[in-house]
């Protein structure tokens, strides 16, 4: 049995965080010591490394919370697992997108500013006044 601290080294997962997870019902209620110091099991540790990892990959709570209870269910078809990862990794290839598109913008913008003085500025009157980049960019 681990503590919570104890716990927290060996996942990497915050003590705040895992009290927050045990009280939204991701990870069960720990056990408690005579002194009521929360113990955690090998199956909190493992159930908590699963969160965590789903976490990194930016995958959202709710879908967590899915694919632990699909889990526990191990002859369940694994369609929905499958979705829900499909799901995420078209959020993800949104946000890449649009990260692209940030990126050549602020590229466009910032290889414009030639001036001596920020009232001549070019990153400035840009993001001022963005009808104005549309028409330059044009």
């Amino acid at each position: 049995m681990f503590s919570i601290g104890e716990l927290s080294r060996r996942t990497g997962v915050k003590v705040p965080t895992i009290r927050y997870y045990e009280q939204s019902g991701l990870i069960a209620p720990a056990e408690r010591s005579e002194g009521n110091q929360r113990r955690y099991g090998r199956d909190e540790e493992g159930r908590l490394a699963f969160i965590r990892h789903a976490r990194d990959l930016g995958i959202s709570l709710d879908a967590i919370r899915e694919l632990l209870e699909l889990s526990a269910h191990p002859e369940t078809p694994c369609d929905r697992a499958d979705a829900i990862a499909r799901d995420h990794l078209a959020l993800v290839r949104e946000k890449i997108a649009r990260l692209k598109r940030l990126e050549t913008e602020l590229a466009r913008i910032a290889g414009h500013c030639d001036a001596d003085a920020v009232g001549e500025c070019y990153v400035i009157r840009s993001l001022a006044d963005h009808g104005l980049c549309a028409e330059e960019h044009a």
